[in-house]
C-alpha cells in the first residue's frame, strides 16, 4: 500500500485526503519533524523509508520537464516508491492543491503499482488538467525478437 509524504510547501489537507482514501500511513514533512531540510536531505528519507513523495517543486525533484531524470534529486535514484508532481499555471491555493491531488489519486487507481514512476498533474491557465505518467529512471527499450 502506498504511503504519501506531502512536501512542506503543500497543504496538510492533502494528507487528510490521502488518509480518507485509505492511504492511512501518509504524512506531511512538517508532521514527521523534517521541516526546513534541504531537498537532498529529504531525498534520503523519502527513498530510505519508501515514501511516495508529493510536491509542487517538480523541477527540483524530477529535473527539467523536457528531460526528466537528467537532473534533480531523483536523477541518481534507481529505486523509489513514486513521485507525484502537482503543477499549475494558476496560483496554487489550497483548493487547487486538493483538486490536483485528488485527480492524481484517481489517476493512480487502487492497484498500488507505482514503483519508479512519476505522475504529473498539470493545471493550465484555462483550468484544464493534463496528466503525464512515465518511468524514472527511464526503462530501457527491450529488444524485439526476430520474426
Amino acid at each position: 500500500m502506498l504511503k504519501f509524504l506531502i512536501d512542506e510547501c503543500l497543504s496538510p489537507k492533502l494528507v487528510e485526503l490521502a488518509i480518507s482514501r485509505g492511504f492511512v500511513a501518509s504524512s506531511h514533512v512538517v508532521w514527521i519533524g523534517k521541516a526546513g531540510l534541504k531537498d537532498w536531505e529529504l531525498k534520503k528519507i523519502i527513498v530510505d523509508e519508501d515514501w511516495t513523495f508529493v510536491t509542487n517543486n517538480s523541477a527540483d525533484f524530477r529535473g527539467p520537464s523536457e528531460e526528466p531524470g537528467t537532473a534533480g534529486q531523483y536523477a541518481d535514484v534507481f529505486l523509489h516508491a513514486g513521485l507525484i508532481c502537482l503543477n499549475s499555471d494558476i496560483r496554487m491555493n489550497q483548493a487547487i492543491q486538493v483538486d490536483l491531488f485528488e485527480s492524481a489519486l484517481n489517476e493512480l487507481g487502487t492497484d498500488g503499482q507505482f514503483v519508479n514512476e512519476v505522475l504529473e498533474v498539470n493545471l493550465d491557465h484555462n483550468g484544464l488538467k493534463h496528466y503525464r505518467r512515465y518511468s524514472l529512471p527511464k526503462q530501457p527499450d527491450l529488444p524485439t525478437s526476430p520474426p
